[in-house]
């Protein structure tokens, strides 16, 4: 092993995803060489298909917002919430945090393709086919051993280390970094379908998550892409599959025949793709960094695909990730815990208030409450489109305290 081949690099990213390859586009635009690590080719499948508008904020940060506008992905305006025959709509043009007003549902392979061809464009070298198989952080500088295609491996020395790796969550694993997740254990059933949806009440420019009749913590999404296909996918916890076909497409469409309103959407369509399973996603480790290292996105923490906050948190750590590491580049101190694990964790917070409230049925009291006034749904809305972040938001600010008071009306007022 002595005469392994050994390669120093100033900073080395693990995973070409989105938030692979955001960080390493702002390094590389600030002068700083990187080396991006891939385990896979792509284009890959990869689940995560309804962008928030907070997403574009950092894609356009990355200089990749033309090629993203000019790709043809589907127009997404809002998302749309079904229970029954309530129905009720979210307008990303009208909110709190006035963000960007509209976004895209894409289909993952070819945008993250896409991000990771536009970082290679600006300079960046990705390697794919290769695997990070140890991860030193003892010495002066952290060491990294590769494995490529053929078997043969080398060593990388670095100054820096940006774990973007998503579910692969390599450094956790190597570094035993791996905590266990508070929340329940779940479980989701999707596939793609050529939708032929005719159902006037269908909006294509919106995500569209569907409530079971009668179990409310058993969720759909819907999501309309610009080929005339959609994703669809059921998210349940591990026992309402008792029962059900072990065949996934079946098992799904018993879940979308229970579900009226959705089984009415998706009357013409056409289920020609084998359906995949994902269970257990729900992640946290111990330290988001270290000597050598930070994680970001889905190889930190990953909470549920309810609202779709997976991308625009693992891009908004890649941001802020890239930015702290840039001083810390040029040479100036920094806090990693107070300037990104900090306040990172804040809007990852405030996103568990509400998924944690959705399964638990106060947030669905208040998505799907007819007399909320214009100013609250524009401050729901707003984290909707991903900024829960906004500290001026006093549903991020105070999340908890605002939900359990907005669900008391609610629940009041039905009554």
């Amino acid at each position: 092993m002595s005469g392994i081949e050994m390669e120093r690099r100033q900073v080395v990213v693990i995973g070409a995803g989105p938030s692979g390859a955001i960080a390493s586009a702002l390094l590389k635009r600030n002068g700083h060489d990187v080396l991006v690590i891939e385990r896979q080719h792509f284009p890959r499948f990869s689940i995560g298909e309804s962008l928030l508008s907070h997403c574009l904020d950092f894609v356009e940060e990355a200089g990749m917002l033309p090629a993203v506008q000019a790709a043809g992905f589907q127009l997404k305006n809002g998302a749309a919430f079904a229970w029954g025959e309530q129905y009720s709509a979210f307008d990303f043009g009208d909110t709190f945090s006035n963000g960007k007003p509209t976004t895209f549902q894409v289909q993952r392979a070819t945008f993250d393709k896409l991000l990771a061809d536009q970082a290679a464009l600006q300079g960046v070298e990705i390697r794919y086919g290769e695997s990070v198989i140890s991860a030193c952080i003892d010495g002066a500088r952290p060491l990294l051993e590769i494995e490529r295609e053929d078997g043969s491996r080398y060593r990388i020395e670095t100054t820096f280390m940006l774990d973007a790796s998503g579910y692969g969550r390599v450094l956790p694993r190597l570094l035993d970094l791996e905590a266990p997740s508070n929340f329940p254990l779940r479980k989701a059933v999707f596939t793609h379908v050529e939708d032929r949806i005719d159902c006037p009440s269908f909006d294509r420019n919106k995500i569209l998550v569907t409530t079971h009749p009668t179990q409310r913590d058993i969720w759909f999404w819907s999501i309309p892409f610009s080929n005339g296909r959609t994703s669809v996918g059921v998210v349940a916890a591990a026992e309402h599959f008792a029962g059900r076909s072990k065949h996934l497409n079946d098992c799904l469409r018993s879940f979308i025949n229970e579900t009226p309103n959705l089984q009415r959407v998706l009357a013409n369509a056409v289920w020609d793709t084998p359906a995949r399973t994902m269970g257990g996603y729900s992640a946290n480790v111990k330290t988001l960094h270290g000597p050598g290292f930070a994680l970001l996105g889905n190889a930190a923490e990953f909470l549920d695909p309810v609202f779709s906050s997976g991308v625009t948190i693992a891009m908004r750590s890649a941001s802020m990730a890239a930015g702290v590491l840039h001083r810390q580049l040029q040479g100036e101190a920094v806090n990693w815990q107070t300037e990104f694990a900090d306040p990172l964790k804040r809007g990852v917070d405030t996103f568990r208030c509400y998924v944690e409230g959705w399964y638990a049925g106060t947030f669905q009291d208040v998505i799907y409450h007819p007399g909320s006034s214009p100013q609250i749904r524009r401050m729901i809305s707003s984290i909707l489109a991903g900024y829960a972040w906004d500290q001026n938001n006093p549903f991020v600010s105070e999340p908890k305290r605002r939900l359990r008071m907005l669900s008391d009306i609610c629940a009041t007022e039905t009554a």
